[in-house]
């Protein structure tokens, strides 16, 4: 392979959703983008997530307007980029008493704007073609949507090339990254300024600021279910992820709820289960997750587990239609923060989303660490 010696306003490492949402904010502000990986594609927690860009119950102080903001740039994007929304909104049914007061709190807050409390009778009457089972309320938001990321992602990426005019490298490891210049075996490539977003690379470039921030992995477990021959109107979620989802477990008022999930589903939190099921194109249902965490979780798929997370689903939805296909994601995580962003040399800035909020919050993270390193204006998606 020739030796490449491009010269770019702004490099880009990594073609995640982070790295790519990174590159489109450069691309808004009229620079000369690269994009440098080691793969052709995205491979990794970007395409084996739910793509289920999620506003409300996330964190309320930060994370909750990034995911507001990720997900009109989303509706934007979309579009433009062929990438099929396949679903809006979401619900969120419980069946305790205790969950139903958490949801009454929540929307109490300015994070509940928008959204309704329903009772079971007004669900059903809203989604009638979803067997759902009795619940004690359910909150109905307006604000979410749903793409098939290992779809979205490589239409994102093409679209990017084709018209927002960024350059993608061919697949070569980076070996360094310092002031204006990324290293790879491939050859040299130079730019005013270069965002590494390595997502759960943890040992390859700036190790250190990584371990500063406590930085692990978790895995999840994810599965396809069989199209169950009913209609999901929107996505889906239940109790437990109020006890995962911080802005609603930050509230006072779950503290009883968790108390209560702890007593009566203990393996399910244990195992970091909570119920995410949404709907493809052609009615397979995708349904997870769990959560494992540590540097090097093992690649294996653990039955038991997913019966927890299957059960779930009966509890909320009925009898599981039959398992097509199982995958594993690995994603960064850490207990000190759900993102950050470092400049760790002159010009050089490191990006990692350390929760499983990449898809719902990426857009707007680029957006914000782009537009505070480059004096540059950004133009609004045309």
């Amino acid at each position: 392979m020739p030796r490449l010696n491009g010269e770019f306003d702004v490099a880009v490492v990594g073609r995640g959703i982070v790295g790519l949402a990174h590159a489109l904010a450069a691309a808004r502000s009229g620079l000369k983008v690269v994009v440098v990986d080691r793969h052709a594609r995205a491979t990794g927690a970007s395409i084996r997530n739910f793509g289920f860009v999620t506003v409300t119950g996330q964190e309320r102080r930060d994370m909750w307007p990034l995911a507001r903001r990720a997900r009109d740039i989303w509706a934007q994007v979309a579009p433009r980029a062929g990438i099929a929304v396949l679903q809006d909104g979401f619900v969120l049914p419980v069946r305790r008493a205790a969950a139903a007061a958490v949801l009454e709190a929540f929307m109490q807050t300015e994070m509940g704007e928008q959204c309704r409390l329903v009772s079971d009778a007004e669900l059903r009457r809203l989604d009638p073609h979803t067997p759902f089972m009795p619940c004690e309320a359910a909150l109905v938001s307006p604000h979410e949507l749903r793409v098939e990321p290992r779809e979205a992602i490589p239409l994102l990426a093409d679209w990017l090339a084709r018209d927002m005019g960024v350059t993608f490298a061919e697949p070569a490891s980076v070996i360094a990254c310092e002031p204006g210049r990324i290293v790879t075996g491939a050859g040299d490539y130079r730019a005013d300024s270069i965002f590494v977003c390595p997502g759960d690379d943890l040992n390859a470039l700036f190790p250190d600021v990584i371990a500063e921030q406590d930085v692990t992995r978790c895995k999840l477990q994810m599965m396809r279910l069989a199209a169950p021959g009913w209609r999901l109107a929107r996505p889906v979620m239940s109790d437990l992820g109020l006890a995962r989802y911080e802005g609603y477990s930050a509230l006072p008022e779950a503290a009883a709820l968790i108390a209560q999930l702890r007593a009566e589903q203990g393996a399910q939190l244990d195992a970091g289960v909570h119920l995410i099921a949404v709907q493809s194109a052609d009615g397979s249902l995708v349904v997870g997750d769990t959560h494992e965490y540590g540097d090097a979780p093992d690649p294996f798929h653990s039955e038991a587990i997913d019966r927890l997370v299957l059960d779930e689903f009966e509890a909320v939805l009925g009898p599981a239609p039959q398992p097509i296909e199982r995958w594993v994601g690995v994603y960064a995580s850490s207990p000190k923060q759900n993102w950050f962003t470092r400049e760790v040399a002159s010009g050089v800035h490191v990006t990692v989303v350390t929760c499983g909020a990449g898809m719902s919050t990426a857009f707007a993270i680029g957006e914000r660490v782009v537009g505070a390193a480059i004096d540059a204006p950004m133009k609004e998606i045309a």
